[in-house]
């Protein structure tokens, strides 16, 4: 006899049907898993054994086969320690296959019987209800499982549990869809003493969903404007929260199942590997920019990034996408987020200033500013120069505009993008003006004629790509959005050119 349980294999938040099939045979006592599996799923067979025995149950002493079809399909993690338990069951006539074949099953077993959570139980919960599949998981995973609206979900405590549930003598419980709350509230945009120009650019990209560089010394403020941009962006909806929550599911950052309705805000240090922030290493699991897909990547320090990794983050910003290609692994990640990246003009930080900068000025800006390659650069929409603050603009009192104030007039224009464009892009979601392409740019971002005398002078001075040439539309008419005016006009383009710079400054 040969057992069939259904599970799932992860390429990305994408799965993979797979076909769990166990046979018990005369033979050698033996217990094989073949199909491909990688090291721990290999080790399941020692979590199994335990976990049978802890519920006072023993193998038979004898051969023992476990398949994982497809076979030519690396199979990766501890998920397969339940669909393998509930198919030796099965051979061992203690459950009915029928009992479970409406089932896709994923779980880690511990050796008391324990079913411990595992990574991935949402895009599993929505892959089975795509195939009109229940769901049997963790009790941990229930409430995460619980979100793709499949009516039929097992969240088991332990393997004894599910057994009797299955059998009838038991019944668990449905589990309930679990929602992290906001979380704590973003810090006020009025902590921040003067920076005028920099206040306006984050909330022109809050609007908008454009790229920002920050340029200037330390102690100006940079860090404190990045991190107050989350809270300038309206609420993810349901559509974005449960594609950061895939994504999270995927890498185990769920906490304890819950949902997240907070927009993410990562910053990884400058020692970020390739692999940490496009995504990669064991499993090829989402780096930063995944993590922080419908939020904000914030690169402080950008030039003492490896370039390496700078670089790896081109096609990300371009696509909306990070793609992770190995040998034996092809996965792709979303990763639509906002580049917000600060620098110091040098390595010193006081290039601007002739009383404290080093002995090397101007020569180490250029140097400076040299290890970030064009290509990146022109991926970023806004550059804008972050002066050191007048010590005495500390002492004066908060403005009167805070961040509630601004992230109504940010909701307003995004209110407008997602009306014009659910009207215009058919084909495909866009939620704001810097995901809109060539075409829909030509009929919503096109100046009137003074602006686009404006733009074509600007572009030839300039020497603006055609990236560039296209950014400064989507900013501007961002710009018109936030002054709830339809036509995009000169003073808009204009106001967009002056954050636009072909190349960093030289020295």
């Amino acid at each position: 006899m040969v057992a069939r349980v259904k599970t799932v294999a992860f390429q990305g938040i994408d799965t993979l049907p797979i076909d769990v099939q166990v046979q018990i045979s005369g033979g050698m006592c033996a217990f094989s898993i073949v199909g491909l599996p990688d090291k721990a799923v290999g080790e399941s067979r020692e979590r199994v054994r335990a976990a049978l025995s802890a519920i006072g149950l023993a193998l038979p002493s004898k051969r023992v086969t476990v398949n994982l079809s497809p076979a030519d399909v690396l199979k990766e993690g501890t998920h397969f320690d339940l669909p393998i338990a509930l198919g030796l069951l099965v051979t061992m006539e203690v459950i009915d296959e029928n009992e479970i074949a409406s089932y896709l099953t994923l779980g880690e077993l511990a050796l008391d019987g324990a079913i411990a959570p595992v990574t991935g139980v949402l895009p599993a919960a929505m892959a089975a209800q795509s195939r009109e599949l229940g769901l049997i998981c963790p009790a941990d995973c229930g409430g995460e499982a619980a979100w793709a609206g499949n009516n039929t979900i097992i969240a088991a405590p332990d393997l004894l549990a599910l057994v009797n549930h299955v059998k009838g003598r038991q019944a668990l419980p449905p589990p309930q869809p679990k929602a992290a709350g906001n979380g704590p509230k973003s810090p006020d945009l009025n902590d921040i003493k003067g920076q005028e120009t920099a206040k306006r650019v984050m909330e022109i990209s809050a609007a908008g969903g454009h790229n920002v560089l920050m340029i200037g010394p330390p102690g100006a403020g940079k860090s404190m404007l990045a991190q107050r941009l989350v809270g300038l962006m309206p609420p993810m909806d349901a559509r974005e929260a449960l594609e950061v929550s895939m994504i999270q599911s995927v890498a185990g950052d769920l906490a304890d199942g819950t949902l997240t309705c907070t927009r993410p805000f990562r910053d990884p240090h400058h020692s970020a590997s390739v692999a940490a922030l496009v995504g990669g290493g064991v499993g090829a699991k989402p780096g930063e920019v995944s993590l922080a897909h419908n939020g904000v990547l914030f690169l402080d320090e950008l030039p003492e990034f490896a370039r390496g990794a700078l670089e790896a983050l081109r096609q990300p910003l371009e696509s909306g996408r990070a793609v992770v290609a190995r040998a034996n692994n092809h996965v792709s990640y979303p990763a639509r987020v906002q580049l917000v990246a600060a620098m110091n003009p040098c390595r010193c930080g006081h290039l601007d200033d002739p009383d404290i900068a080093c002995s090397r000025a101007p020569k180490c800006g250029r140097d400076y500013r040299a290890r970030i390659s064009g290509p990146v650069i022109d991926r970023i929409d806004c550059h804008i120069d972050v002066p050191a603050v007048n010590p005495a603009d500390l002492s004066l009192p908060p403005t009167a505009e805070g961040t509630d104030d601004v992230a109504r007039r940010v909701a307003a224009a995004r209110a407008v993008q997602r009306q014009r464009y659910d009207r215009l892009a058919e084909d495909r979601p866009v939620r704001t003006n810097a995901e809109a392409d060539g075409r829909l740019l030509d009929a919503v971002a096109t100046p009137d004629a003074e602006g686009q005398t404006l733009l074509a002078e600007a572009a030839g001075r300039l020497k603006l790509s055609a990236r560039g040439y296209h950014r400064v539309m989507r900013v501007a008419r961002t710009i018109a959005d936030l002054g709830g005016e339809p036509t995009v006009r000169r003073p808009h383009v204009a106001e967009a050119l002056s954050y636009r710079r072909a190349a960093l400054p030289a020295a």
